[in-house]
């Protein structure tokens, strides 16, 4: 029995320090189980759908962070790519015919295409610049959608078939949460790999990274090519779980509300936003006599933050993690 759990023990230990060495936290993977359970035990559909609000703008957020977080660059364009990528999948199921799951990986392909294009306009441009033409190209194609009323059918809105049969949501939370924590661990494996190092070269000093040899335009339309197609993939999810889809999706106060999470969350994690998501999301759900004024409490929060905690939600959690590990060996060390 002794030698069976000291097996299990080292085998745990193992598997720790291989995730540690790529940058994935144990912590946010129990957390990914606990929402796993979540179903199991919430039956109501209100609050599973609540869940799924929390979970699409937390994945967001991450995808929004991959780009601001490591290449220093804002996507103000951002829900322009999540309206194209889910007006794309929409359209493919309605006017071809073809699967949901075919729309997903148009939806996606579409947004990554685009967004490869806009990178390649914008990223070698600097600062403001690079964000105000991303802004601008949303614009655009919340017009494009808005003006095409015999493709899209404008602000009447798009009725989109849904992924099943089913009219629970249990079903759609799991395929989000999957979704999730694919795009977690990929974007992590990525940040943390040679490439990231890159990523993160570019991001603290442009100059000093072209001096190394870093290519950064090349590094930046990867980065941005790669959030792109996750708003794709995630907008594609949104437009068969909602079901009807208006030009207003592309706005931009989506994009703000995606770009306040990861900064309340923790600009330069990935992780941050996922968290900040799930205490804020359902917050203002049950606020919904306020929503007019969402915008102004979340620049609120946001200067908040950049004041008091630059790091963020996943800073703090990370300092109170320290703290309670340097009690424990103190505690130890006295007994």
């Amino acid at each position: 029995m002794e030698k069976t759990h000291h097996t299990a023990t080292g085998l745990g230990t193992r598997v720790s320090a291989w995730l540690a060495a790529r940058g994935i936290s144990v912590p946010i993977l129990a957390f990914f189980a606990v929402l796993a359970i979540v179903p199991l035990v919430v039956r109501d559909e209100y609050m599973l759908r609540l869940l799924v609000i929390s979970l699409l703008f937390g994945a967001q957020a991450m995808a929004f962070s991959f780009t601001t977080g490591y290449i220093n660059v804002i996507n103000f364009g951002f829900a322009g790519f999540v309206g194209l990528g889910a007006y794309t999948s929409a359209l493919l199921v309605i006017d071809l015919g073809v699967s949901p799951w075919l729309g997903f990986v148009g939806g996606t392909l579409a947004a990554g295409v685009v967004g490869f294009l806009t990178g390649i306009l914008t990223l070698r441009l600097r600062g403001i610049y690079a964000a105000c033409m991303a802004w601008f190209v949303q614009i655009a194609m919340m017009g494009l959608a808005t003006v095409n009323v015999d493709l899209t059918r404008g602000a009447l809105g798009l009725v989109v078939p849904p992924l099943g049969d089913t009219v629970h949501t249990a079903p759609y939370f799991y395929l989000l949460l999957l979704m999730s924590l694919g795009i977690y661990l990929v974007m992590t494996l990525i940040v943390n790999s040679n490439m990231g190092l890159a990523f993160r070269a570019i991001g603290q000093n442009l100059l000093a990274a072209r001096t190394s040899g870093v290519n950064p335009t090349r590094y930046k339309v990867i980065n941005w090519t790669i959030a792109c197609a996750v708003a794709g993939l995630l907008g594609s999810f949104y437009a068969h779980f909602i079901g009807i889809l208006t030009p207003d999706l592309m706005h931009f106060k989506h994009t703000v509300e995606v770009l306040a999470l990861a900064y309340i969350g923790g600009r330069g994690t990935l992780w941050g936003g996922l968290i900040a998501s799930f205490l804020m999301t359902p917050v203002f759900q049950y606020l919904k006599p306020l929503m007019e004024i969402r915008l102004v409490i979340y620049g609120f929060l946001l200067v908040v933050v950049m004041m008091f905690y630059p790091q963020g939600l996943a800073g703090a959690i990370l300092r109170w993690g320290k703290r309670m590990g340097r009690r424990g060996k103190e505690t130890g060390g006295k007994s």
